[in-house]
């Protein structure tokens, strides 16, 4: 059969030759093998995408909590310093009441530093009395201390710091050794 433009109208050859020769159940068949790759590609990519979303809050969140972390340990050292300089002033300058003023300044800025830092997760931790961590405290020596028991922290000589559950700084602490027995126990000649 011929259309009004002379072209061939057989609708038998716009078909493959594959698909002409298969029978309707064949191509069900096919089609629904088809279907099921296409349902596998997307199910796998849907778990991607999850998984990807999953990621990105998780890595938007670290960035909000952990982003401050060079700068904080920046403003460590200035808090650390304000520490030491109120540490330094002794009886007789805060009996003195032309002092008082400039020692209360440093006192609440002091405490307004730490406030801001602990608004932005940074927390203040000082070990006295706890097991030593090496993940937590820096060792800056051993003290032989009857009172405190072997490996616990006797000295905190600098708090550590922590941002979110991180170690921002460690604390730098002495710890305890178990005292040197005694010679009492020589031998009795």
């Amino acid at each position: 059969m011929t259309d009004q433009n002379g072209n061939d109208n057989a609708p038998e050859a716009a078909i493959a030759p594959e698909a002409a020769e298969m029978v309707p159940a064949e191509q069900v068949k096919a089609a629904l093998e088809a279907a099921g790759e296409f349902k596998d590609k997307l199910l796998r990519t849907l778990a991607d995408m999850e998984n990807l979303r999953k990621r990105t809050e998780r890595e938007v969140a670290d960035a909000r909590t952990y982003g401050v972390t060079g700068f904080a340990r920046d403003v460590l050292q200035v808090a650390d310093n304000m520490h030491r300089a109120l540490e330094a002033i002794g009886p007789e300058l805060r009996a003195d009441p032309n002092m008082n003023s400039l020692i209360e300044g440093v006192e609440l800025t002091e405490r307004e530093l730490m406030k801001v830092l602990d608004k932005h997760g940074v927390k203040k931790f000082s070990p006295q009395g706890e097991k030593f961590d090496p993940n937590f405290h820096q060792a800056m020596y051993e003290v032989s201390d009857g009172s405190a028991a072997p490996g616990t922290v006797a000295q905190v000589v600098q708090a550590g710091y922590l941002i979110g559950e991180r170690v921002l700084r460690p604390a730098m602490v002495a710890v305890a050794k178990a005292p040197k027995p005694s010679n009492d126990n020589a031998l009795d000649g």
